[in-house]
C-alpha cells in the first residue's frame, strides 16, 4: 500500500536525503519518495504504520521535520523548541542547511543554528551570523533612491537604468557597531574612575583638597553604574543564565568576580563599620574596588569587540565565494535580449554571456567559444578554452568573446551554490579532537571557582597583613584570568578558516572530521579512469574479424547509447564521426565492471572485458587474444565485441595519464603515503599504467565489491585509508574508506559518498588536501597549547604563587586584560591559515 504524507521543515536536498533515510529505517517500509518542493513524502509499506512512528523516526515531536496527513494541522515549525526544550531564548532552531542564520562560534550544540541574534545558551558567547547563501538583490535608481524594485529595468520617474541596491550594513557589522558604542560609553566612565582610584597613590593627593576620600568613593560609585548596568550588563545576564542552566562558562567567572567586587564596594561604602580593620584605609574608609569592577568589565568588553571583528574575517572565504555570483544575466527570448535577475533563470533558458561577464548558472555552450577564468573555483590561474558543447560553471569569468549557453543547473543546484553550502556546513562541524576539549571544559569552571575559594582561604590563614584584602583580591584575579573560551575557540576557528582556504583552492571538505583524518592517512587507494587518467577516453581503432566494420561499429555504438560510462561515450562519438548507422536496442543491460549487453534485430551484442565474455559463455578468443594482450601491455583499454556469443573483433580505447598524476603520486609517496591503484581494467593495462607511475601496488579487474573488500582488509590491519574515485562503481568504496575523495568531474553519486571533493578532479588536489589538513591540525594543536599553557601558568600567578619568591601579585585588571586577549590570540593564530600556500 502507498500513502502520501505532508512533511514540513525541508529546505534543501540535504533535508530530502535525511527525511528519506529516516523514513526508510522504519520497519515495513519498502519505498520512500520525498519532495521538498511539494512538501510531501510518498511512502510504500507492506502494512500500515502509525503516523507517530514516522514522527519518532524523524526525531520526535520537537524535530525540525513534522509529518502529518494531508490537510491536517501539523505542528508549525516556529513552535519547535531550539535549546533542548528551553523556552527562554524564544529562538526557533533551523536545520543546519538553512542560510542566513546564527550559530555559536564554539559549536557548543553541534550544528544548531538560530533565527535571531543573541548569546549561546551554553557558553554565553555572542552568536555569529552565517553569511546569507541566498543573495537576493534589489534595484534602485541613482537619481531617485525611493524607487526600489526586485528586477532590473528603468526608473519610472527619470528613465535611468536601475542599479543593484547594496545593503546599508550587515547584521554582523551592526553587532560590531553596537559593541563599539558600548565600548565608548564604558571608556568614558571607566577612565575617570581609574584616575580617581590611582590618585590615592600620589603623595599629598591634590584631589583630597577638593573633597574627602569618602565623597570621591561616591563619585566612583556613580561613574561605575553606567558601565555595570548598561555597557556590560549583558555579561551579568549571561552569568545568571549559566548558573540557572548549570552551563558554567567564561561569563560565570566574570559575573561572579566583578559582581562580588561591586557588591563588596557598595557595602563597604554604606556600612564601613561592619568590616574588620584589615579592609580599612588609614582614614577609616574601606578599600573599595569600583575601579577594578569598571576596568575589568571594560577590558572584557574590549575582548568581545576584538573577537567580533576577528569572527567576520574567519568567514571571509564564504563571503568571497558569495561575491562570485553575478546579480543579473542576459536572457534570449525569441532572438531578443532581456536583462533579468539570476533568480529568475529557469532550466533550459538560453543565456548570452558577454565579454568580461560572470557566468550566471551552470550550463553548456550552444554557440560560440571563449576562454574562461576558473581560478575562483579550481584555484588554478590559467584560463581554460571552452568551445561548443563544453560545460561552463557559475561564478567563473568569461574572457574576450561572447557565447550562448543553455542553463542546466540553476539556483541552489549550481556548483557555486553547492560549494558555498558545503563550506558553510563544514565550517560548523566538529572535529574529533574537540571531544577532548569538551571534557576539560565541562569541569573547568567548577575547578576555577574551587581554586579561587582555596586561594582566599590560604591567603587568609597564611598571608601577610592585610590578609583578608590579599585573599579577596587574589581570589577575584583567579576568577577573572581563567578563560575557557580560549579552549573552546581553539578548534572551530582553525576549522572554519581551513575549510574556507580549501574551497578557494578547489578542495571542498564535507566536515571537520575529514580534516583530522586526512592528516593521518597512510594509504591512498585510487581508481584509474578519470582519476589517474584524463577521463576523456577516445577510440584509437576498431578491428573486425567477421562482418563489415561500419555495421559492427554501428551496433556496438547503439548498445553504448544507453550507458553512462566514459568508455561508452567514446565509442558513440567515434561511431558518429564515422557516420555509422545507430539502431534500436532491446533488453539493454549494463553489467557493472564488465561491459554492456543488448539485442538488435534478435542478435545479441556483447561488448566488454574478458569477464563479460566468460559470463556470456563466449569462449573463442584464439584469433584475437594475442593482439588484445599486446594492446593492453601498451596501457590501452580493449573491449571484446561478440555477436551471438561469437567474438567478431575488438575495439581499442586510449585514455592519457594526467601530467599532474606523476607529480602528485611522487609527492604523496614522499610524505609517507602508500599509493595503490584499484581498477576494473584488465591486468595488462593496469600493470602498464602502474609501471609508468611507479606505483607500489595495484589490483586489476576489480568489481565494486572487490574495491570495498580490499579497503576493509587494509582497515583491519590498522591502516587509515583514503579512496579517490569518480564513478558510480566507486561510491561503495568511497563510503567505506576513512576518507572518500571524489573528483569534481565525476558523478553526483561519487561526490555525495565522499568526504572531500576536488573541484578540478586532479590528484594534485589530494596533495593540497593533505597539506591543508596537516596545516589545520598543526594550527589547532598550537591553539590548544596556547590555551592550556595560558590557563596553566595564568591561574597560579593570579593566585599569588610567585609572591613568596618574587613579591609579584597580579591585579584583577591585568588579569582581565590577559583574559580578553587570550581568545583574540587564538583567533589571530587561526587567521594565519588564510595566507597558507598549499
Amino acid at each position: 500500500m502507498t500513502h502520501i504524507y505532508t512533511v514540513i521543515g525541508m529546505t534543501c536536498s540535504g533535508c530530502e536525503a535525511h527525511v528519506t533515510k529516516s523514513l526508510l529505517s522504519v520497519e515495513n517500509i519498502t519505498d520512500v519518495l520525498v519532495s521538498k518542493e511539494k512538501k510531501e513524502a510518498v511512502i510504500t509499506m507492506d502494512k500500515h504504520v502509525e503516523l507517530e512512528t514516522f514522527q519518532t523516526a524523524l526525531g520526535g515531536k520537537d524535530s525540525k521535520y513534522q509529518i502529518s496527513i494531508p490537510n491536517s494541522d501539523p505542528k508549525k515549525e516556529s513552535e519547535s523548541s531550539c535549546c533542548g526544550g528551553s523556552k527562554e531564548n524564544k529562538q526557533a532552531v533551523n536545520h543546519k542547511h538553512e542560510a542566513g542564520t546564527y550559530y555559536c562560534p564554539m559549536h557548543c550544540e553541534g550544528d544548531k543554528v538560530y533565527d535571531k541574534f543573541g548569546d549561546c545558551p551554553v557558553c554565553g558567547m555572542d552568536l555569529v551570523k552565517q553569511p546569507s547563501l541566498v543573495q537576493k538583490v534589489q534595484y534602485t535608481c541613482p537619481m531617485h533612491p525611493e524607487v526600489i524594485q526586485d528586477e532590473p529595468g528603468s526608473c519610472p520617474i527619470c528613465g535611468m537604468d536601475l542599479v543593484p541596491l547594496e545593503p546599508s550594513a550587515s547584521e554582523e557589522n551592526k553587532s560590531y557597531l553596537d559593541l563599539s558604542k558600548k565600548m565608548k560609553i564604558a571608556l568614558l566612565f571607566t577612565i575617570p574612575v581609574f584616575i580617581i582610584a590611582m590618585s590615592e597613590m600620589i603623595p599629598n593627593n591634590p584631589m583630597f583638597e577638593i573633597m574627602e576620600l569618602k565623597y570621591w568613593n561616591w563619585v566612583q560609585f556613580v561613574l561605575t553604574l553606567p558601565v555595570v548596568f548598561y555597557a556590560c550588563w549583558m555579561f551579568f545576564e549571561r552569568a545568571f543564565k549559566s548558573i540557572i542552566s548549570w552551563n558554567l562558562n567564561m561569563f560565570t567567572l566574570i559575573g561572579i568576580g566583578t559582581g562580588v567586587a561591586f557588591l563588596f564596594s557598595i557595602f563597604g561604602m554604606l556600612f564601613p563599620d561592619i568590616f574588620p580593620a584589615d579592609f580599612k584605609t588609614a582614614s577609616g574608609t574601606v578599600h573599595l574596588y569600583f575601579e577594578a569592577t569598571a576596568v575589568v568589565l571594560t577590558l572584557v568588553l574590549l575582548g568581545q569587540l576584538l573577537e567580533a571583528k576577528a569572527h567576520s574575517r574567519t568567514s571571509g572565504a564564504i563571503k568571497e565565494l558569495l561575491k562570485l555570483a553575478p546579480t543579473e544575466a542576459t536572457l534570449i527570448v525569441d532572438g531578443e535580449e532581456k536583462v533579468i535577475s539570476i533568480h529568475d533563470i529557469k532550466k533550459g533558458d538560453s543565456i548570452r554571456v558577454k565579454p568580461g561577464e560572470k557566468i550566471p548558472v551552470d550550463g553548456t555552450i550552444t554557440e560560440g567559444s571563449s576562454t574562461i577564468d576558473e581560478s575562483m573555483i579550481t584555484g588554478e590561474p590559467i584560463p581554460v578554452d571552452k568551445n561548443k558543447d563544453d560545460i561552463v560553471t557559475s561564478g567563473t569569468i568569461n574572457g574576450t568573446k561572447s557565447f550562448l549557453m543553455v542553463a542546466e543547473k540553476v539556483g541552489s543546484d549550481t556548483l557555486l551554490s553547492q560549494i558555498v553550502q558545503m563550506v558553510s556546513d563544514a565550517s560548523r562541524s566538529r572535529a574529533p579532537i574537540q571531544n577532548v576539549v569538551d571534557k576539560v571544559a565541562k569541569y573547568f569552571v567548577p575547578i576555577v571557582v574551587a581554586v579561587s575559594v582555596v586561594t582566599f582561604i590560604i591567603w587568609w590563614q597564611f598571608g601577610p597583613e592585610p590578609k583578608l584584602v590579599y585573599g579577596f583580591v587574589n581570589a577575584i584575579a583567579v576568577l577573572i584570568i581563567a578563560c575557557p573560551c580560549a579552549l573552546g575557540l581553539a578548534t572551530p576557528m582553525s576549522v572554519m578558516v581551513g575549510v574556507g582556504k580549501g574551497a578557494q583552492n578547489g578542495v571542498l571538505i564535507k566536515n571537520a572530521e575529514a580534516i583530522e583524518k586526512m592528516d593521518k592517512i597512510d594509504v591512498l587507494i585510487t581508481d584509474k579512469t578519470g582519476t589517474i587518467t584524463e577521463g576523456k577516453p577516445s577510440v584509437e581503432k576498431i578491428i573486425v574479424k567477421e562482418g563489415i566494420e561500419l555495421e559492427v561499429l554501428g551496433k556496438i555504438a547503439s548498445i553504448n547509447q544507453s550507458s553512462e560510462h566514459p568508455l561508452a561515450n567514446a565509442v558513440v562519438n567515434f561511431a558518429k564521426d564515422k557516420n555509422a548507422t545507430l539502431q534500436k536496442v532491446a533488453d539493454f543491460e549494463s553489467v557493472t565492471g564488465k561491459g554492456v549487453v543488448g539485442f538488435i534485430n534478435s542478435e545479441k551484442i556483447s561488448l566488454g572485458n574478458q569477464k563479460l565474455m566468460e559470463q556470456e559463455q563466449v569462449t573463442d578468443f584464439s584469433e584475437v587474444i594475442k593482439e588484445v594482450t599486446a594492446e593492453q601491455k601498451l596501457g590501452k583499454t580493449v573491449s571484446y565485441i561478440a555477436i551471438n556469443k561469437k567474438v567478431v573483433g575488438y575495439i581499442t580505447i586510449t585514455d592519457a595519464i594526467k601530467a599532474s598524476s606523476f607529480e602528485a603520486i611522487e609527492e604523496l609517496k614522499r610524505q609517507g603515503v602508500e599509493v595503490i591503484m584499484l581498477t576494473g581494467d584488465n591486468e595488462n593495462t593496469a600493470k602498464a599504467v602502474a609501471s609508468e607511475l611507479n606505483l607500489s601496488d595495484f589490483k586489476a579487474s576489480c568489481l565494486p565489491q572487490d574495491k570495498l573488500e580490499y579497503i576493509k582488509q587494509l582497515q583491519a590491519k590498522g591502516k587509515i585509508v583514503a579512496m579517490a574515485g569518480d564513478g558510480i562503481n566507486d561510491a561503495p568504496a568511497l563510503a567505506q574508506a576513512d576518507i572518500g575523495i571524489a573528483m569534481g568531474t565525476g558523478t553526483d553519486v561519487a561526490i555525495e559518498s565522499a568526504k572531500i571533493t576536488l573541484v578540478k578532479g586532479d590528484l594534485l588536489g589530494i596533495v593540497k588536501a593533505k597539506n591543508l589538513s596537516h596545516a589545520v591540525m598543526k594550527n589547532i594543536k598550537q591553539n590548544l597549547f596556547f590555551a592550556f599553557i595560558y590557563n596553566t601558568i595564568g591561574i597560579p600567578i593570579a593566585a599569588g604563587v610567585l609572591f613568596p619568591f618574587l613579591g609579584i601579585l597580579l591585579s584583577p585588571m591585568i588579569a582581565a586584560l590577559a583574559m580578553s586577549f587570550s581568545s583574540v590570540s587564538v583567533i589571530a593564530n587561526a587567521l594565519r591559515l588564510r595566507s597558507l600556500k598549499i
